[in-house]
């Protein structure tokens, strides 16, 4: 939700969907997040879904909760339960044909229709079961159409509930197989950036999700003003995926700042390059200096040389070469946008595919067989017709 907050502020756009913007630029591509409706105002192209009315409830009476169409909001009564299977098998299964109904309006009324971006999490019932099974219908709908998804991982430090590495392991396998991007970010290194980074003593939700809808606005960059590279979903997949399942992506941003502070240090551009490569802000939880760079996009924002860009990032290249893959030539890929985010001058967001990211897999199937060797809560699953647990 905050990623809808961002982006209106970035476009000018108020909560009410009204222009109240300064730049011609802020509307030249506004068509690809929002739809002009009547009178001039701006709708989201969203569809909002959830398996319980709570959190739409609150949706809706929010301060953005106008700028939605009341259509987009999609729930069911009862609820995954945190279970995979309920959102993906049962209750799901109920539901998936009104989003359905909703994704097919929404893509009938684009002129070209690029692709779909899905932002889940993997630890629930809901995002992780019905998230999979919606991408799985529109991959049967739409297949040549981008399936790009923001995918949240799990973590014991920021937990709801004890089955999350079943409900992970079980979408994981889906997105190998169903989606062309997925961006990783992972609850425990967001966690750690608010804790060791932010010095924020007691993070909240509320605090993670800033992180999330910073490194959101900072990918989707490219796509929402004009600009040369990776303009577009398929370009970026061009870029960055050597071989169709190594498209998991580790995300970052720079400068990392806290929702609540305005005042800090405007960087240079090599301050920004470095941070940028540094494993502390990224925002997964495994260190890039384990694996090696398959490839690399760095979306720089605010008025600054293109050219002090590209030496900057060449220079990291040439210091580091033994974290880059030698079999892809011109693995870095730069774009500069003049807009900045909101309250910054400068600012920039980090996009690779490191092999490092095996790390996070590796830490949720840990934890997923230590559960599954003591068949530790299998009768949820089982129970909703769930058999891929026992395979």
């Amino acid at each position: 939700m905050q990623f809808w907050e961002v982006i209106s502020d970035e476009h000018g756009i108020n909560n009410q969907g009204s222009y109240h913007g300064d730049s011609a630029v802020q509307l030249e591509r506004i068509n690809v997040y929002f739809n002009e409706a009547h009178s001039h105002k701006y709708v989201p192209r969203a569809v909002l879904v959830d398996l319980e009315p709570g959190t739409m409830d609150s949706l809706r009476s929010s301060s953005i909760g106008p700028l939605f169409r009341p259509d987009s909001f999609i729930h069911g009564n009862s609820g995954a339960g945190n279970n995979w299977a309920k959102g993906h098998y049962t209750e799901g299964a109920e539901l998936i044909e009104s989003v359905m109904d909703v994704v097919r309006t929404e893509s009938e009324s684009c002129d070209c229709l690029q692709g779909f971006q899905l932002v889940h999490s993997l630890g629930g019932g809901t995002g992780s079961g019905m998230g999979t099974l919606l991408i799985n219908k529109i991959r049967e709908e739409y297949p040549d159409r981008i399936m790009n998804t923001f995918s949240i991982m799990p973590s014991p430090k920021v937990s709801d509930t004890v089955v999350e590495p079943y409900n992970a392991i079980l979408s994981i396998h889906q997105l190998i197989e169903n989606t062309d991007e997925t961006f990783c970010i992972d609850n425990e290194a967001l966690y750690d950036i608010c804790f060791r980074t932010l010095k924020l003593t007691t993070p909240t939700y509320g605090d993670l999700n800033h992180l999330v809808s910073m490194t959101m606005s900072g990918v989707t960059t490219s796509l929402r003003f004009p600009g040369q590279l990776n303009a577009d979903l398929r370009k970026l997949a061009v870029n960055m995926v050597p071989f169709p399942r190594l498209h998991f992506f580790m995300t970052g941003c720079a400068p990392l700042t806290s929702r609540r502070s305005q005042q800090y240090k405007a960087l240079t551009v090599p301050e920004l390059t470095q941070q940028m490569f540094d494993a502390r802000t990224m925002m997964t939880a495994c260190d890039p200096h384990h694996g090696r760079y398959l490839t690399v996009a760095g979306i720089f924002r605010g008025q600054m040389s293109t050219k002090e860009v590209d030496e900057q990032m060449l220079s990291v290249q040439s210091k580091n070469s033994a974290y880059f893959v030698e079999w892809i030539p011109n693995n870095v890929k730069v774009a500069v946008c003049d807009i900045p985010p909101r309250g910054l001058k400068l600012a920039s967001t980090f996009i690779g595919n490191n092999t490092a990211i095996q790390e996070i897999f590796r830490r949720i199937a840990d934890q997923f067989s230590a559960m599954y060797r003591r068949k530790a809560f299998l009768h949820w699953y089982t129970g909703e017709g769930e058999d891929d647990v026992n395979r």
